[in-house]
C-alpha cells in the first residue's frame, strides 16, 4: 500500500520538475516558512500570512512530520482535481468532495501562499453565486468562502485581493428590489437569503472603495419614503455592500466626510425607526474602525466625525438603549418599522451583531489623545452617557434595558483592550498621534468603574456574566484602579458579613481577577488569604457556590506555584508577617470605604513586598490540608447522581473536581505533594462511598498523572489487594443481578476497580513496573466475576490498553523543567510562558508497552471469543432455558468486553489491513469499481455503459485519494504483532456475524443482547486508527475550549498557562489522527456485516431497530461504497412490508432510508429512487399515526428528488483558469463531462417515465394517496424545456376543480406554476441561459430618458399623473423620488402584441385551453363562493386571483373553449344579488383577476374588459359595501393598484377621487368605507397621486363631522395625503451629495413644511380655538369643538407616529401645545382627553435638530410657570423631563439651566400635586445629568433650599391659646408652602442619588437638617420628611454596613429620633 503511495508521489513530483528527494529534512518541521530565493517580504508567493502563526504546531509533535513540499504537493493535487471537477461540471459530488478535502488540509494548520488563497477565494466566491448551481451545493461553497476569509490577516484588502460586488448585489436584488419585470420566479428555487447576507459580511472587506460612487449610482435611486420599503432596502444594501476600508488619498470624493452629510440626511428622512438607527450605527462604526489607521483621513476629538455628527449619533445611542424616562412612551414608533417590508431581510442577525457591539465599536474606534483636554469630545460624551444611565445598572433597578447596558459596557471594555493590545503589538498600525495613551486608558477605566461594581451583583445571569468579563478587562487595563475597590467589596462578603448572593458574585469576581492579582505587586500578597477565605464555599448544601469556589482555586493554581517560599530564608519565618499586614490592610479598607486607594506601586518597597509574599506562602500546607478535608466531606455528602449527563449540579461538581485537582496537584512542591498523596490514598483505602466513586477516581487519576512513579507505588498494591480481598472474602460479584444498580455487597469491589482503572490511564510507561500484577488481576477478575461489576472490569482493561498504545502528553507542570530546576521564587508568580519556547514531555509507547498491550489484547480477546463460540453453539455450561437471564447476561458481557478491547487498541489498527480480503483485491460484481484504493491509483472510470450503472454514482462518491500524513504509527507493517492483531480483529468480526445470525434466528426477542452486539459492530467499523466511538477529538477540543475561556484577552494570542498550551499540542496530534481515519474500501467481511445491520434495521423490535440503525449510520460513513450496498435490501424490505402492512418494518425501513445519510445517495442514484418514491406513496396510506407522521416529515425530501438537475452553470472562465494545473488535464475533463451528461439524460428519462406512471396513479387513488402523489409529481414533471407532458397538464387542469379541497389547492398551485413557466420561457426568449442570467425581454418595457436638467421636469412629470392618457406608464414608485437617474423604467401604453410563444409553449397553452370550458369556470367559481372552513382563511385569496388571472389571459387571447361572453354570464351568477359576503369575496377575486390579466394587452382588449367590469365595481362601491365585505374590496383595490401606475386603473381612481362628503347622509358606514377605499388608493399610488387638492378642501371644511367612523377615516386619510406629498427629486447622485455637503456636516433638514401647509395648520387651529370659545363649559353633548378636535388629533397622531413627523416641529410650541392642554381638560369627553394626552406625549419623542428646540423649551417653561389650570402645569412636567433626557447631547447649556430653574420654582406651586410632580422631575433631571453639571446644580439648590427652610421657621404655638383648630391664615399657608417646597427640594436631591454608596458627602448633613428642622411639622410637611427618610433607608438595605459610616453619631441620633423605632442602628 505504502509503496504504491510513494510511487504516486514520485510521479507527481517528477512532473513538477524537481525530484522530490533534494529537500533536506532539517528544515521541517514548523517555524518560519523558508524563503527560498532570498528573504524578500514583499514577495507574495512566499509569505503565507501577514502574521506568522503564534503556535509552532509541527515542531511539538513527538514524531517526524511531512515537509512543506509534501504539503504543497498534496495541495496542488487537490487543486488539480478541483479544477477538473469544476470544468467537467461535476459539482456534487465532485467539487463538493474536493472542497471537503481542501477544508481538511487547511484544518491541519497548513497554509497556502497568499496568491493561492486569493485565487481560491475568488473561485469560491464565483461558485457561491454562479447562476444555475443547485442552491444546497452553493451553500457549501459559501461556507468554504467564509472559511478562507475568516480572519482579516490572511489577506489584505486591496493589495492581495479585491472582489466584485455586483454578482452579490444581483442575487440580493432578486429578493429585495422586486423584479423590475413583474414576473415571479416560482419554479427556480432561489438561495437562502441568510447565507447571502452572511456572504456580504465576509466579502464586504474586499470590495474596492473606489466603487463607492458606482454603488451610490446603483442603490440611491431606489430610495423613497412614499413607498418606505425602498428606503429600508437602500440603507440595508449600503450596510451590507458598501466598503468602509480607506480609499486612496488623492480621491477627494471617496473621503468619508464627502458622503457622510448625505448619510445623515437619509437617516433623517426616516425618523422614529429603530431599524434605521441600528443600521446607521453599524455603518458608521465600521467606518470609524476602518478609518482609524489611515493618515490622510482627518481625525479630531470626535474621531473622523464632526461635532454635530457625533451629537446626533450619541442622541441615537440614547434612543437605542430604550431607557424609560418618567412617563414617556418609547422614542420609536412601531408603525414605521412595520413598513420595512422586504428591507427586513437585509438586517444583520441581532443575536450575532447586538446593537451594543456597534455602539461600542463606534466609540472606542473614535478615541484618541485629542479627547483628553477638550471639554466636548467622544470621551467626555461617553462619560456623560454612562453617568446619565448609571442608576440603571443597579441590581434593584433591572428591566428590559439591563442586558443591553451590560453588553454595552462589556463591548466597550473589550474593544478598548483589543485596541490597546494591538496597538502595542503593532498589529494595528495606528498613526502616532491617535494611539491610546496611559492617561486616556485611566480616564476610560474610571468612567466605567462605578457602574461595573454595581453590575457584578446583577440579578440576571447574562448581565452578571457580561459585567464580570468587563471587570476582568478593566482590571487588565488598570489593576491599581480596579483591584482596591474590588477587594474592599470582596473581603466583607467572603467573611460572611453580607447576603449570600453577594458572596457568589464575589467568588466569581475573584476568579476573573485571580490572574491579574497574581501578577500585580502588593495585591498578590492577598491571594493566599483569599484562598483561605474561599474554602468555606465548598459546601455540599450549596453546590453552585461550591462550583465557583472550585473554579477560583483552579484559576489560582494555574498561575502560582504552591511552594513555601520561606524555606531556607532566615529573615522570614512562618506566616506571622503576612497575617499582620493583611489585618492592617483589611481594617484600612473598612475605614476608607469604597473609594479606598491602595497605592502599592509607590507606597510599598519591593523588598518589603517580597518579604510579605514569602511569608504568606507559609500557609500553603495548612490550606492544602483543610481543602482536602472539605472535599472529602463534600464527597461523603453528595446526593446520588440521578442520571448520567443530566446537567444536574451534583454532576457539575463531579466534573469540576478533576479540573481543579489537576492544576492544583501539578503546582504543589514535592513535600506538599507527598502530603496530598498520603491523605488521598488513606481516604481511598478506608472508605467506600458509592455515589462519589467517579469523582474520587478522577482525583486518583489526577494524582497519578502528575507523578506516576510515586503515586502508582502507593496505589496499585493497595487496590489490587483490596480487589482480591473483596472477591475472596466477601463473595463480591459471585452471582448475576437484575436491574442496573450495584448491589451493596459488590460496592467495595466496584470502588476498587474504578480507582484502579482510573489510576492506569494516561499515566505513561510507569505501569510497566506492575506488568505482572495488572495482567494477573485482569485474568483473575474475568474468571471469577459475574453481573454488573464485569462492565467495570472490561472498562479497566480498556483503560490499560489505551494507556499503553496511545500517544499523548504527560506533562502537567506549570513551569518549564529548567525553571523548576533553578528553584522557584516570587518572580515566578503569574509568569506567562512563550508559546514558541515549550519543551513538551510526550508519552510515545515503547516496544515493551506495545508488546504488553498486544499480549493483554490477545489473552482477553481469545477468551471472549471462545466464550461466545461456546455460548452460541450450545456447548457452554450456561444454557438457554428461556427463563433465567443467565445466558443473555453472559453473551452481552462478552460482547461489551469485545467492544472495549477493539476500541482500546484502535490506534494499532491500520485501515489498509482492515480492508484487505484473503482473496486480495478484487472488483465487486455490481458494476461499481470498489477496490481502487488498494492499488493507490486514481481510478479511470470503468467503461460500464449499460444504463443502470451509469445511473448510479460511477465509482461511489467517496472513492478519491485522501492524503495520509505521519501520525507516529507504532507497528512495522507486516511484522508479527501487526499480523496477529489484525488476524484477531478479523476473527472477532466473523464471530460478530455468527452471533448476529444466531440471535436473529433463535433469540430474536432478546433485546438485551442486541444492544451490546450492535455497539460492538459500531466499534468494529469505526475504531480503526483512532478511537472514534468515544469522540475523543470532540471531547478533548471541547474541554480545551472551556479551559482557555478565562485566559482569552482581546488582541493577545494564546497567552495561556503552560499546561493549556501543552494540551493544544495534544489536540493537534488528535486532529492529525482524525484526518487520517478517512473512509476505507470495503472487504468481504465488511459487506457481510453491513448487510447484517441492514437486516436488523427493519427488525420488529423498536430497540433492536434503533441500535442497528445508529450503528449502520456510523459504519456507512467509514466504508467506501457502503451505501449502494445496503440500499437494495432495505428497499426490498420496505416494499414487502408495505404489501403485508407490517407496520414496525415500514417504520424501520423508512427511518433508515429517508432520515439518515442514505436519503442523499438515493436522490442521486436513479437505480433506486423510483422504487423508493413508489413505496413511499404506498406507505403513506398506512393506517397508523406514527407512520403518517413519518411520511409527512419526509415528504419534502422525496419531493426534492424530483428537482431538475443542474443543466447549465455559468462561471467566469478566468477565475476557474487561475487554479488550472501546469500540465493539461483536458482528456480527463472531457471524459468526466461526457459521463455526467449521459447520466443526466438517463436520469431525466427515468424521471419523466416515473412522472407519467405517477400521474395515472394520482387519477385513480384515494385523496390521501393522491395528495402525496401530486406533490411529488409536480416537481418531477415540470421542466423548462418541455414544460410538461400532456398527461400531466390534463391531470393538473382538471384537478383544479376536484371535489376535495386539499387536492384542489395542490393542483391549482401547480397550475399557476405551469402558467408562469410558460410566461417565463416566453420572456427569456425560450433560452435556459437567459433564464439563468435573468435576461428577460418584456415586450412593453422601455427605458425612458429623463430630462433631469430641466428645472420644471419633476413638476411636469408629476402633473402628467393627473391626466388619464399617457404614452407610457410608470409602475415603479422610486424614479425621481430622491434623485433622478439618467433613465427610468416604464411600460408602453399601447402594446401591439404580447409575448411571442414558440411551439412548445403554444402546445401547452392550447392543451390547457381545451380543458378550460365554461363548465370548468362555473365549477371553479362555485368553489370560490363556498364558505371557508375556518375564519382565518376568510379573506381575499391572492392564490385564487393569480390562478384566474392566467386562465382569463387564455380566455381573452381566445385560446380556450370558454369565451369572454361565457365568463360574463358566469360572473353575474356569482354575484347574484350581493347580499351574502361570500358572493362579494368571489366576485372581488374574479374581477381582480380579470383586470390584472389584461394589464399589458392592447388597448382594445383592455377597454373590452373595463367596459364590462367598471359598472359592477361602481355599483358595489356606491351601494354594496358592508362592514363584513369591505375588507375583500380593499384587497381587490390593492391588487389592481399596488405597484402600478394609477393611470392604468384610471376609471376607479378617478371615480374614488371625485368623492365628496355628503353631510345630509346618515349612513356613516357608507361614507367612511368610501374614504377608506380612497385612502387605499392614495397610499398605493404614493406621490404619484395628483388629485388631492379638492379632497383636502372638502375634508378640512367638514372637520367636525358628527360620525366617529367618518372622522377617523378622514383623519387617517389626511395623514396619508400629506405623507405622500413630500419628495426631493435631486438632479442626480452628485447633485444630492454636493448639496448635502454644502448644507452642513449632517446634511440638510428634510420635511420643511410648505407655505400652504403652514397656513392650513394655523387656520385649522384657529377654527378649533373659535369652536372652543363657542362651546359652553360642561356641555355633555358633542360639539363642533370635540368632534373637530378628534379629527385633527387623529390626523396629527398619524403624522407624528410616522417617518415624516419632523414636518410638524415648528407647530409644537405655540400652536399644538396650548390647544392639546385645553383638550385634556374636557372631562365630558374622555375619548378626546385620552387622544390629546396620547399626542401630547409624542411631542418630546420627535427628534429635533440641534438648536431647533429653543422655542419648544421656552413654551414648556412658559406654561409651567403661568398656566392658570394646575392640571396643565402638572402635565408639562412630564414632557420637560423627557425632552431633557432625549436631548442630553443636543441641548444648549443655558436651556438646561432654564429648565432646572423652572422646575425648582414649580416646587412652590400652590397645588400639592404639582409640587410633588416637580420634586420627582427634578430628581430625575439631576440623575441623568453629567457629573460636572450635577455637582454644580446640587450645590446651588442645596444652599437655596436649606436657606428657605431656615428662613421660614414655624411660629411657636401660642401658650394656653384656644384649643381646637382655627382656619389657617394666608400667611400661615404661605409659610407652610415655602417649607414644603424646601423639604421637597431637599428630598429631590436625596432621591437623585438612590444607589450611590457610600452617599455623597453633602447628603448626611441634608438628612440631619430635615430630621431636626422639619420632621415635627404638622400635616403634609412632616409626612413628606418621614417618607423621604424611610425611602432613603429602604433603598440602601444592601449597602447599609458601608453607608452607615458616612454619618456622624449625632446625625444618626437625629435620624433615629424621627423614625421612632431605631431604624438606623
Amino acid at each position: 500500500m505504502d509503496s504504491a503511495r510513494d510511487k504516486l508521489a514520485e510521479l507527481i513530483s517528477s512532473l513538477e520538475g524537481n525530484g522530490g528527494n533534494d529537500i533536506s529534512r532539517a528544515t521541517s518541521p514548523g517555524g518560519e516558512p523558508r524563503a527560498t530565493n532570498g528573504t524578500d517580504d514583499s514577495d507574495l508567493e512566499k509569505k503565507p500570512r501577514h502574521r506568522p502563526r503564534t503556535y509552532p504546531y509541527f515542531q511539538y509533535l513527538p514524531y517526524d512530520v511531512e515537509d512543506d513540499t509534501q504539503r504543497q504537493r498534496n495541495f496542488d493535487e487537490i487543486l488539480k482535481h478541483l479544477y477538473v471537477a469544476v470544468e467537467a461540471g461535476d459539482f456534487a459530488p465532485g467539487v463538493v468532495h474536493w472542497t471537503r478535502e481542501l477544508r481538511s488540509w487547511l484544518g491541519l494548520k497548513f497554509d497556502p501562499t497568499r496568491t493561492q488563497r486569493a485565487k481560491l477565494v475568488r473561485l469560491y466566491y464565483e461558485l457561491s453565486l454562479a447562476p444555475g448551481i443547485d442552491p444546497s451545493v452553493a451553500e457549501r461553497f459559501s461556507s468554504m468562502f467564509m472559511v478562507l476569509t475568516k480572519r482579516k490577516h490572511y489577506l489584505r484588502p486591496g493589495t492581495d485581493l479585491l472582489l466584485d460586488w455586483r454578482p452579490l448585489f444581483k442575487e440580493l436584488k432578486v429578493f429585495v428590489l422586486p423584479s423590475e419585470s413583474g414576473m415571479v420566479h416560482t419554479s427556480n428555487i432561489k438561495r437562502n437569503i441568510r447565507t447571502l447576507t452572511k456572504l456580504c459580511t465576509f466579502a464586504q472587506l474586499y470590495f474596492d472603495p473606489r466603487e463607492i460612487p458606482e454603488m451610490f449610482e446603483e442603490f440611491l435611486p431606489y430610495f423613497s419614503t412614499s413607498f418606505p420599503e425602498g428606503a429600508y432596502v437602500v440603507v440595508g444594501l449600503l450596510n451590507l455592500l458598501m466598503p468602509t476600508s480607506p480609499a486612496p488619498a488623492d480621491e477627494a470624493r471617496l473621503h468619508p466626510q464627502h458622503y457622510l452629510p448625505t448619510f445623515f440626511h437619509l437617516w433623517s428622512l426616516v425618523n422614529r425607526s429603530k431599524t434605521f438607527d441600528i443600521t446607521f450605527l453599524d455603518i458608521l462604526s465600521r467606518l470609524a474602525r476602518d478609518s482609524l489607521p489611515t493618515k490622510h483621513t482627518p481625525f479630531s476629538e470626535h474621531g473622523i466625525f464632526t461635532q454635530d455628527q457625533s451629537s446626533l449619533i450619541f442622541t441615537a445611542i440614547l434612543r437605542l438603549l430604550e431607557i424609560p424616562v418618567g412617563q414617556a412612551t418609547s422614542p420609536y414608533s412601531g408603525v414605521v418599522d412595520l413598513s420595512a417590508g422586504l428591507g427586513l431581510i437585509l438586517d444583520r442577525d441581532q443575536r450575532k451583531h447586538p446593537i451594543a457591539h456597534h455602539i461600542a465599536r463606534w466609540m472606542v474606534m473614535s478615541l484618541s489623545p485629542a479627547c483628553l483636554n477638550k471639554s466636548d469630545s467622544i470621551l467626555a460624551r461617553l462619560e456623560g452617557l454612562i453617568q446619565a444611565v448609571e442608576t440603571f445598572f443597579h441590581p434593584s433597578n433591572s428591566g428590559a434595558w439591563t442586558k443591553t447596558l451590560s453588553q454595552l459596557v462589556y463591548y466597550l471594555s473589550d474593544f478598548f483592550v483589543m485596541r490597546w493590545n494591538r496597538e502595542r503589538s503593532g498589529e494595528m498600525e495606528v498613526p502616532e498621534d491617535r494611539r491610546l495613551t496611559p492617561e486616556l486608558k485611566r480616564r476610560f477605566v474610571l468612567c466605567l468603574r462605578e457602574v461595573i461594581f454595581m453590575g457584578i451583583y446583577a440579578k440576571s445571569g447574562t448581565a452578571m456574566n457580561f459585567s464580570l468579563s468587563t471587570l476582568q478587562g478593566l482590571a487588565y487595563l488598570e489593576p491599581d484602579l480596579i483591584l482596591p475597590g474590588a477587594l474592599q467589596r470582596i473581603y466583607p462578603s467572603m467573611q460572611g458579613l453580607v447576603e449570600v448572593h453577594r458572596t457568589t458574585s464575589s467568588l466569581r469576581s475573584l476568579q476573573v481577577l485571580s490572574r491579574i492579582m497574581v501578577r500585580t505587586k502588593g495585591f498578590r500578597c492577598h491571594v493566599t488569604t483569599m484562598l483561605g477565605l474561599a474554602l468555606p464555599g465548598i459546601d455540599a448544601n450549596d453546590l453552585e457556590k461550591t462550583l465557583h469556589t472550585l473554579s477560583y482555586i483552579q484559576s489560582v493554581c494555574y498561575n502560582i506555584p504552591f511552594q513555601d517560599l520561606t524555606d531556607g530564608r532566615e529573615e522570614v519565618s512562618g506566616s506571622m508577617l503576612a497575617v499582620q499586614w493583611i489585618t492592617s490592610e483589611v481594617s484600612r479598607m473598612e475605614q476608607e470605604g469604597a473609594n479606598v486607594e491602595l497605592d502599592y506601586r509607590d507606597g510599598l518597597s519591593d523588598e518589603d513586598e517580597e518579604m510579605i509574599l514569602r511569608s504568606s506562602t507559609a500557609g500553603f500546607g495548612e490550606f492544602l490540608g483543610s481543602f482536602l478535608g472539605r472535599v472529602f466531606t463534600l464527597l461523603e455528602n453528595l446526593p446520588d447522581a440521578s442520571r448520567v449527563r443530566s446537567g444536574s449540579p451534583e454532576e457539575n461538581v463531579v466534573n469540576t473536581l478533576p479540573a481543579t485537582f489537576t492544576p492544583l496537584l501539578a503546582s504543589l512542591s514535592p513535600e506538599l505533594y507527598d502530603l496530598a498523596l498520603g491523605k488521598i490514598a488513606d481516604f481511598v483505602g478506608n472508605h467506600v462511598i458509592h455515589q462519589a466513586r467517579d469523582a474520587m477516581a478522577f482525583i486518583c487519576n489526577a494524582l497519578c498523572k502528575v507523578h506516576p512513579e510515586k503515586a502508582l507505588k502507593r496505589f496499585l498494591p493497595m487496590l489490587i489487594q483490596g480487589i482480591r480481598t473483596e472477591i475472596d472474602e466477601n463473595g463480591a460479584a459471585s452471582t448475576r443481578n437484575t436491574g442496573s444498580d450495584v448491589l451493596p455487597r459488590d460496592r467495595g469491589l466496584v470502588w476498587n476497580v474504578s480507582m484502579l482503572s482510573m489510576c492506569v490511564v494516561h499515566v505513561g510507561d510507569a505501569v510497566l513496573d506492575f506488568k505482572e500484577e495488572l495482567f494477573g488481576i485482569a485474568e483473575y477478575m474475568q474468571k471469577k466475576c459475574k453481573g454488573i461489576p464485569t462492565v467495570h472490569i472490561s472498562n479497566y482493561i480498556h483503560h490499560l490498553l489505551l494507556n499503553l498504545t496511545v500517544t499523548y502528553t504527560v506533562d502537567y507542570s506549570i513551569y518549564e523543567p529548567a525553571v523548576v530546576a533553578r528553584g522557584l521564587g516570587p518572580e515566578d508568580w503569574g509568569r506567562i510562558p512563550k508559546s514558541t519556547e515549550l519543551n513538551i514531555r510526550w508519552h510515545v509507547p515503547n516496544k515493551a508497552e506495545v508488546q504488553f498491550a498486544v499480549e493483554l489484547f490477545e489473552s482477553q480477546g481469545q477468551g471472549a471469543v471462545q466464550h461466545l463460540v461456546s455460548l452460541t453453539n450450545e456447548s457452554s455450561s450456561v444454557k438457554r432455558d428461556g427463563t433465567g437471564k443467565e445466558w443473555s447476561d453472559e453473551v452481552s458481557r462478552n460482547l461489551v468486553l469485545l467492544r472495549l478491547l477493539l476500541s482500546g487498541v484502535s490506534v494499532l489498527f491500520d485501515a489498509a489491513a482492515a480492508s484487505e480480503d484473503d482473496s486480495g483485491a478484487g472488483s465487486s460484481p455490481d458494476g461499481d469499481v470498489d477496490m481502487i484504493h488498494a492499488n493507490g491509483h486514481i481510478p479511470e472510470e470503468s467503461e460500464t455503459t449499460e444504463s443502470d450503472a451509469v445511473l448510479g454514482e460511477t465509482a461511489d462518491e467517496e472513492v478519491k485519494p485522501t492524503f495520509q500524513y505521519p501520525v507516529g504509527y507504532l507497528l512495522e507493517e507486516q511484522g508479527p504483532l501487526y499480523k496477529s492483531i489484525h488476524a484477531l480483529r478479523k476473527r472477532m468480526g466473523e464471530l460478530l456475524h455468527d452471533v448476529h445470525s444466531f440471535l436473529t434466528e433463535k433469540q430474536e426477542d432478546d433485546v438485551a443482547c442486541f444492544g451490546p452486539l450492535y455497539t460492538a459492530y459500531r466499534s468494529w467499523f469505526i475504531d480503526v486508527g483512532i478511537e472514534r466511538s468515544a469522540h475523543v477529538l470532540d471531547r478533548v477540543t471541547r474541554l480545551y475550549a472551556a479551559d482557555i475561556q478565562p485566559y482569552k484577552v482581546s488582541g493577545l494570542r494564546k497567552e495561556y498557562p503552560r499546561p493549556l498550551l501543552l494540551r493544544r499540542a495534544n489536540v493537534y496530534h488528535l486532529q492529525r489522527l482524525r484526518h487520517n481515519a478517512a473512509p476505507r474500501p470495503k472487504s468481504e467481511l465488511d459487506k457481510r456485516l453491513l448487510l447484517d445491520l441492514a437486516e436488523s434495521s427493519v427488525s420488529l423490535y423498536t430497540e433492536v431497530r434503533r441500535n442497528a440503525q445508529s450503528a449502520g449510520e456510523s459504519a456507512i460513513k467509514v466504508i467506501i461504497g457502503a451505501r449502494p450496498l445496503v440500499i437494495p435490501p432495505l428497499l426490498e424490505a420496505l416494499e414487502r412490508a408495505v404489501n403485508t402492512n407490517d407496520y414496525p418494518r415500514i417504520k424501520g425501513a423508512m427511518y433508515t432510508l429517508l432520515f439518515g445519510s442514505l436519503s442523499k445517495t438515493i436522490s442521486r442514484d436513479w437505480r433506486f429512487a423510483p422504487f423508493l418514491i413508489k413505496s413511499f406513496i404506498a406507505a403513506s396510506t398506512a393506517d397508523k399515526p406514527s407512520i403518517q407522521k413519518l411520511c409527512s416529515g419526509a415528504t419534502f425530501q422525496v419531493m426534492d428528488y424530483g428537482r431538475a438537475l443542474e443543466r447549465m452553470v455559468i462561471l467566469n472562465k478566468d477565475v476557474v483558469q487561475a487554479i488550472a494545473p501546469a500540465d493539461s488535464v483536458e482528456p480527463k475533463i472531457v471524459k468526466r463531462r461526457d459521463i455526467i451528461k449521459k447520466k443526466r439524460l438517463l436520469i431525466e428519462v427515468k424521471k419523466s417515465e416515473l412522472a407519467n406512471e405517477l400521474v395515472d396513479l394520482a387519477r385513480i387513488s384515494h385523496w390521501k394517496k393522491a395528495s402525496r402523489t401530486a406533490a411529488i409529481v409536480i416537481n418531477l414533471g415540470l421542466r423548462f424545456d418541455s414544460i410538461a407532458s400532456e398527461n400531466m397538464i390534463d391531470l393538473v387542469t382538471t384537478g383544479t376543480i376536484d371535489s376535495h379541497p386539499g387536492l384542489r389547492g395542490l393542483y391549482s398551485g401547480a397550475l399557476v406554476a405551469l402558467f408562469s413557466l410558460v410566461d417565463m420561457r416566453a420572456i427569456c426568449k425560450h433560452s435556459y441561459e437567459n433564464y439563468l442570467l435573468d435576461k428577460q425581454e418584456i415586450p412593453a418595457k422601455i427605458q425612458v430618458q429623463t430630462n433631469r436638467d430641466d428645472p420644471n421636469w419633476t413638476r411636469d412629470y408629476l402633473s402628467s399623473f393627473a391626466q388619464p392618457d399617457a404614452e407610457y406608464y410608470v409602475d415603479h414608485d422610486y424614479p425621481g423620488w430622491l434623485l433622478w437617474g439618467k433613465t427610468m423604467p416604464a411600460y408602453k401604453s399601447a402594446v401591439k402584441k404580447a409575448h411571442e410563444f414558440d411551439e412548445v409553449e403554444v402546445r401547452a397553452r392550447s392543451q390547457m385551453g381545451k380543458l378550460l370550458t365554461r363548465h370548468w369556470f362555473a365549477t371553479f367559481f362555485g368553489y370560490l363562493k363556498q364558505e371557508p372552513r375556518d375564519a382565518s382563511t376568510d379573506r381575499f385569496r391572492m392564490a385564487s386571483a393569480m390562478m384566474l388571472m392566467y386562465a382569463f389571459e387564455l380566455v381573452i387571447s381566445k385560446v380556450t373553449v370558454a369565451t369572454f361572453e361565457d365568463i360574463k354570464v358566469e360572473l353575474k351568477k356569482v354575484y347574484e344579488d350581493g347580499t351574502d359576503k361570500h358572493q362579494h369575496r368571489a366576485t372581488a377575486e374574479i374581477l381582480g383577476a380579470l383586470l390584472t390579466s389584461v394589464i399589458d394587452d392592447d388597448v382594445q382588449k383592455r377597454s373590452m374588459v373595463w367596459e364590462f367590469t367598471f359598472p359592477i365595481i361602481r355599483q358595489v362601491f356606491s351601494d354594496g359595501l358592508t362592514p363584513e365585505n369591505s375588507g375583500y374590496w380593499s384587497a381587490f383595490l390593492h391588487l389592481v393598484l399596488q405597484g402600478k401606475d394609477p393611470r392604468r386603473a384610471w376609471p376607479i381612481v378617478d371615480w374614488l377621487a371625485s368623492f365628496r362628503l355628503d353631510m345630509s347622509s346618515n349612513a356613516a358606514f357608507k361614507e367612511s368605507s368610501k374614504i377608506q377605499l380612497l385612502q387605499v388608493c392614495i397610499v398605493d399610488a404614493g406621490w404619484h397621486f395628483q388629485l388631492e387638492k379638492p379632497i383636502i378642501q372638502d375634508f378640512l371644511a367638514h372637520l367636525d363631522h358628527p360620525y366617529k367612523g367618518v372622522r377617523e377615516a378622514m383623519g387617517q386619510t389626511l395623514g396619508s395625503i400629506y405623507r405622500t406629498r413630500y419628495h426631493e427629486s435631486y438632479r442626480g447622485v452628485d447633485d444630492l451629495i454636493e448639496k448635502q455637503k454644502a448644507a452642513s456636516s449632517v446634511g440638510s433638514r428634510p420635511y420643511q413644511p410648505t407655505e400652504e401647509f403652514i397656513t392650513t395648520m394655523h387656520d385649522t387651529f384657529e377654527r378649533l380655538e373659535k369652536w372652543r370659545q363657542e362651546r359652553t363649559p360642561g356641555q355633555q353633548t358633542p360639539s363642533s369643538y370635540t368632534s373637530g378636535g378628534k379629527t385633527v388629533l387623529l390626523w396629527i397622531d398619524s403624522m407624528l407616529s410616522s417617518h415624516e413627523c419632523t414636518q410638524l416641529l415648528q407647530f409644537f410650541p405655540n400652536v399644538f401645545m396650548d390647544e392639546l392642554l385645553h383638550m385634556m381638560d374636557i372631562k365630558e369627553d374622555p375619548e378626546l382627553q385620552t387622544l390629546a394626552y396620547h399626542v401630547f406625549r409624542h411631542l418630546p419623542n420627535i427628534p429635533h435638530r440641534a438648536g431647533e428646540d429653543t422655542e419648544l423649551i421656552s413654551a414648556l417653561i412658559r406654561i409651567g410657570k403661568t398656566a392658570t389650570s394646575w392640571h396643565q402645569r402638572l402635565r408639562v412636567l412630564i414632557n420637560m423631563q423627557v425632552i431633557y433626557f432625549r436631548r442630553l447631547f443636543l441641548i444648549a447649556r443655558h436651556e438646561q439651566q432654564a429648565l432646572f430653574d423652572c422646575v425648582a420654582s414649580m416646587l412652590e406651586d400652590t397645588q400639592l400635586e404639582v409640587r410633588l410632580g416637580a420634586s420627582a422631575t427634578l430628581s430625575g433631571m439631576i440623575r441623568c445629568s453629567a457629573v460636572a453639571l450635577r455637582t454644580n446644580i446640587v450645590e446651588t439648590l442645596n444652599k437655596k433650599f436649606v436657606k428657605m427652610l431656615l428662613d421660614s421657621p414655624l411660629p411657636k404655638k401660642p401658650k394656653g391659646g384656644m384649643s381646637g383648630t382655627s382656619t389657617p391664615t394666608p400667611e400661615q399657608n404661605k409659610l407652610v408652602l415655602t417649607r414644603h417646597a424646601a423639604v421637597l427640594g431637599l428630598g429631590a436631591l436625596i432621591q437623585a442619588f438612590p444607589y450611590t454608596s457610600p452617599p455623597p458627602a453633602w447628603l448626611p448633613e441634608v438628612l440631619a437638617t430635615l430630621a431636626n428642622k422639619a420632621s415635627a411639622d404638622p400635616g403634609m410637611v412632616g409626612k413628606s420628611v418621614k417618607s423621604i427618610l424611610s425611602d432613603f433607608k429602604k433603598t440602601r438595605q444592601d449597602t447599609w454596613h458601608v453607608d452607615v459610616k458616612a454619618f456622624s453619631s449625632e446625625q444618626l441620633e437625629d435620624l433615629e429620633g424621627v423614625l421612632w423605632k431605631s431604624y438606623f442602628a
